[in-house]
């Protein structure tokens, strides 16, 4: 077997993916504060934390920093995030369960699908479809930790709408990346 050349993975895309880890006790603690106070918190925390993915991939591809590492990082990280705020949501009464039970096993799927097409060495590569629901869960997501209404807006119903948006990309990608598959393997 040939041994790759050592990379620097101290470099600032998986920098900002290791703050994007650390975000998550916080977020998870700010949700368990009762009120606007921690409900604001967690938002923040939540979107700061979907701000160094965006940043993450844009200078990973800026300056050719893209490491093994980060690659197994960075999906790892918006996935755990992604799931235990929609987790820690069901009980404050802010999600239905079913979305989340819906979203967290498509992820799991297409993980699934990527993982036995990579044993096989065919990449599957991410679609648009994919970068559309990351966006509408995020922004949902930021709505519905906020969840009171701010300078009018109720964002709780803001964050249903958009979550109702991305389950559509949700299942639509998700179905996808299963036709790839299909197509991949002719099954």
């Amino acid at each position: 077997m040939e041994r790759r050349p050592r990379e620097n993975i101290y470099n600032l895309p998986n920098i900002l993916t290791v703050v994007r880890l650390a975000s998550i006790p916080l977020v998870l603690i700010c949700l368990s504060f009762r009120g606007k106070w921690g409900s604001f918190l967690a938002a923040m925390f939540f979107g700061l934390a979907f701000v160094t993915d965006i940043l993450d991939g844009f200078f990973a591809r800026r300056y050719g920093a893209v490491t093994v590492v980060g690659k197994f990082l960075d999906p790892l990280a918006d996935k755990i995030l992604v799931s235990v705020t929609m987790i820690m949501l069901i009980p404050l009464d802010r999600i239905p369960a079913w979305m989340v039970i819906v979203i967290i096993a498509r992820e799991m799927a297409v993980t699934g699908l990527r993982g036995i097409a990579i044993s096989e060495g065919i990449v599957i590569q991410a679609s648009g479809l994919g970068k559309y629901k990351t966006v509408f869960q995020s922004v949902a997501l930021v709505g519905l930790c906020l969840h009171y209404t701010f300078f009018n807006i109720n964002f709780q119903h803001v964050g249903m709408f958009f979550l109702w948006v991305a389950l559509v990309f949700t299942v639509w990608s998700g179905l996808d990346y299963l036709r790839k598959f299909r197509s991949v393997f002719s099954l």
